[in-house]
């Protein structure tokens, strides 16, 4: 007899993490929309420094680093709450929002993490399908939600498609859900989003109350690898994610990196502004290339490919070195999701590429 589990894990779905492939040189890795740049060297200062105390707990309440965040965005601390990775923050509010009879409502390709919400905790999940740019659908989202409804998410830019919705569209669109709906609008490549400064959105919460605005060091602070998110929310949500995770979610390292990466903005300028100079780039190849890309507002493009069959396409990337994500796992099958690189790293994708097609 083996160990039993419960209906709701079996019905969570594996997350669609990112394949490595055996490869005889140097690999470009193009699959999980990390910046190729290292952390700021102060940021490395930082951690080092705190490598020193790895004999004591973390601070459970991370205040000097929601101290950091509250004065960057003028908020109390109290409507600061932070995560191990933005991602523990959603699976937070799942547990303490969510329950069978409860529904979530989200769009549909949206982040992979999405999906697990519902499954994890009995509630129903309402996945609305984009529209035909691959944006999302606002109007047929709201048409979706009823009294059980917990909680609507809107990620913008979206994730896989790259698009985004202008704020004044997101502004109306909170304005006319009812009060109950949390809103959770997953800003992890607003930093990238030429439609908006990211400091746009900062007055919506003052005007919902309801309203989350979810971000991450991960994408533009280059801190994948220590798990760094943070919400800027009503102390209400916080109080109800802090209560159900498990205490020193975010450790030390952590805290002290992104702390510290706060402090300069103007590195995160100059990675938007060589990031945007890679996006120009890349979209010009792709179209010359015949290819079909939706309108980008992130670190990747989402591309098209023509009808081709796309294991074909991704393994025979992989077969060449260059790793990206292969649509069929994200929710729209044909299609990839490609993350800039450095110039280097980018034009040996398109050689790639190129014999790929040929």
């Amino acid at each position: 007899m083996s160990i039993e589990f419960t209906s709701r894990v079996k019905a969570i779905p594996v997350y669609p993490a990112a394949a490595t492939y055996a490869f005889d040189g140097e690999i470009v890795k193009l699959a999980s929309n990390e910046t190729p740049w290292g952390p700021h060297a102060a940021v490395l200062e930082a951690v080092e420094t705190q490598l020193r105390t790895l004999n004591r707990y973390p601070d459970p309440t991370a205040a000097k680093l929601r101290g950091r965040l509250a004065d960057r965005h003028e908020l109390p601390a109290g409507r600061v709450a932070v995560g191990n990775g933005s991602c523990e923050i959603l699976l937070a509010a799942a547990e303490a929002m969510l329950e069978p009879g409860a529904e979530i409502v989200y769009a549909w390709p949206s982040f992979s993490m999405y999906p697990h919400l519902a499954a994890m905790t009995g509630a129903r999940a309402i996945e609305v399908p984009l529209d035909s740019e691959g944006r999302h659908d606002l109007d047929a989202m709201a048409t979706e939600v009823t009294a059980a409804t917990r909680i609507l998410i809107v990620c913008n830019p979206n994730n896989p498609t790259a698009t985004a919705i202008p704020i004044e569209e997101i502004d109306a669109f909170v304005g006319s859900l009812p009060r109950h709906v949390c809103v959770i609008l997953d800003e992890a490549y607003v930093e990238f989003n030429m439609l908006q400064d990211p400091d746009e959105s900062l007055p919506l919460l003052a005007k919902h109350p309801n309203l989350v605005l979810l971000r991450t060091f991960s994408k533009i602070y280059g801190l994948c690898g220590l798990r760094v998110g943070y919400a800027l929310c009503a102390e209400d949500f916080r109080l109800g994610v802090d209560r159900v995770r498990q205490p020193f979610s975010v450790n030390a390292l952590a805290q002290a990196a992104a702390a510290e990466a706060l402090l300069h903005q103007d590195e995160v300028a100059r990675r938007v502004e060589r990031t945007m100079a890679e996006r120009l780039f890349m979209e010009d190849e792709l179209h010359e290339r015949g290819l079909e890309t939706t309108e980008p507002q992130a670190n990747f493009s989402w591309v098209s490919f023509g009808g081709r069959d796309e294991d074909e396409v991704i393994d025979g990337l992989a077969r060449r070195g260059v790793i990206v994500r292969a649509g069929k796992a994200l929710g729209q099958e044909g299609w990839a999701r490609v993350t800039y690189g450095t110039r280097q790293e980018n034009e040996r994708f398109l050689a790639a590429l190129d014999e790929v097609l040929a």
